[in-house]
């Protein structure tokens, strides 16, 4: 069975996987990765979560992943020294000179390699496995038919990993230079502002006063704004063709995101398992989860053409449900869950669940709450504040409650 690789941008995130069924997780440190402006993770953090992931027979990746410049190798030298004594168990790479310093310092650790290494051949694939990179993540603009091609190609012998859900880049394989333009911020080294999403118009030079906006309404059009991703129908071809790590993009989206995601997928991985793969169809139930969670439309990105991949009408993404709080633990004596608040709710609303085992999506009415301290609280509206709901399941920690927006 394919692994299933979720994106975690700190602990909690991470915890969340790992609880709703991630095989592996892909984490950052504060540099040398992609994603400089999500919380990452501080050496200490790094260190607990490898040994936290380890006890419990998980993964942990690390992104060093920038397209690096010469005055990166110093730092970068100390830098993979000490995830190498952290006992990370992969480095994510792109540029042929941190991973010859991969090697060098760190060469038990295995190397996956980026998809901004945009690797859309057989024989790229190939030329990458003979420099020691163990697993390749192709690049977003292949074909499903493109991705097996491959796969039966080299076998076992080098692991392929795809994407299959979460924003896409609108350049090619994520070789941008909008962010760097507008506002010197260098998406190829973790600073990405996703100027694409931003609303544009044009203007005839000598008209600067007069710009028109390309639409055909009063919105604004994204001519460069992509649909997210979300290949969960067409899971059972993806593990036809023989992929090894099927990748969810988003290290800077919110628990409730991560969960989401990882629990849709992870069942329908158990579904095609426990079918034998024969005449999979992965449930309505589970198709409509990904609309609960934050997405800007969906695609199944370019694996079965380019056609239906662009945002036009909106760069704001929509969320069928809110995410009201997460389960810190099921207090016996209260009978009671005792959560951490995140959107506001109150007495009277009805709340559903989203958990890894059987409470999944089912639904509670809060008939009363109360904090810390026993007060009666009626209007759940402070941020992160810790409330007791009495409920007759018994939820787990990292459990998250939702309402319908």
């Amino acid at each position: 069975m394919a692994e299933l690789l979720a994106p975690a941008g700190n602990r909690q995130k991470l915890d969340t996987a790992f609880h709703f069924g991630a095989d592996a997780v892909y984490i950052g440190g504060g540099s040398f990765g992609l994603r400089a402006y999500a919380e990452n993770f501080s050496p200490e953090e790094m260190a607990d979560a490898v040994k936290f992931a380890r006890s419990i027979g998980k993964k942990v990746y690390v992104t060093v992943n920038i397209f690096a410049s010469d005055r990166d190798f110093a730092p970068l030298r100390d830098y993979i020294a000490f995830l190498k004594t952290v006992g990370v168990d992969a480095f994510i790479v792109t540029d042929p000179g941190v991973i010859g310093l991969c090697k060098k310092i760190a060469p038990e650790i295995e190397l996956h390699l980026s998809t901004q290494a945009n690797t859309t051949n057989l024989y790229s694939v190939k030329f990458w496995a003979s420099q020691g990179v163990r697993r390749v993540n192709l690049a977003r603009e292949l074909s499903l038919d493109e991705v097996k091609e491959i796969k039966d190609a080299v076998g076992d012998g080098t692991e392929i990993e795809v994407f299959v859900h979460g924003a896409m880049c609108i350049s090619y394989s994520g070789r941008c230079l909008l962010s760097s333009y507008l506002t010197d911020r260098d998406s190829n080294r973790g600073e990405c502002v996703q100027a694409c999403r931003w609303e544009y118009a044009i203007a005839e030079k000598s008209r600067r006063e007069n710009p028109l906006t390309i639409t055909e309404d009063d919105r604004g059009t994204y001519i460069l704004n992509s649909k997210d991703m979300n290949m969960l129908a067409h899971i059972g071809k993806l593990l036809d063709a023989g992929v090894d790590s099927l990748k969810i993009e988003g290290r800077m989206k919110s628990e409730y995101y991560v969960g989401g995601a990882v629990n849709a997928y992870r069942r329908a991985l158990n579904l095609y398992q426990t079918a034998g793969g024969k005449d999979f169809t992965v449930p309505a139930e589970l198709i409509n989860e990904l609309e609960k969670i934050s997405h800007r439309g969906y695609t199944p990105g370019l694996y079965f053409g380019r056609e239906n991949s662009v945002c036009s009408d909106t760069s704001k993404p929509e969320c069928g449900y809110k995410f009201i709080a997460q389960v810190l633990k099921y207090d016996e004596d209260k009978k009671a869950v005792k959560v951490e608040q995140r959107n506001r709710f109150r007495v009277g609303d009805k709340l559903e669940i989203l958990s890894a085992d059987e409470n999944f999506n089912k639904t509670i009415k809060v008939q009363n709450m109360y904090d810390e301290q026993g007060n009666a609280v009626t209007d759940a509206k402070l941020v992160q504040q810790t409330l007791y709901i009495p409920c007759e399941y018994r939820l787990e920690k990292y459990d998250i409650l939702r309402k319908a927006d």
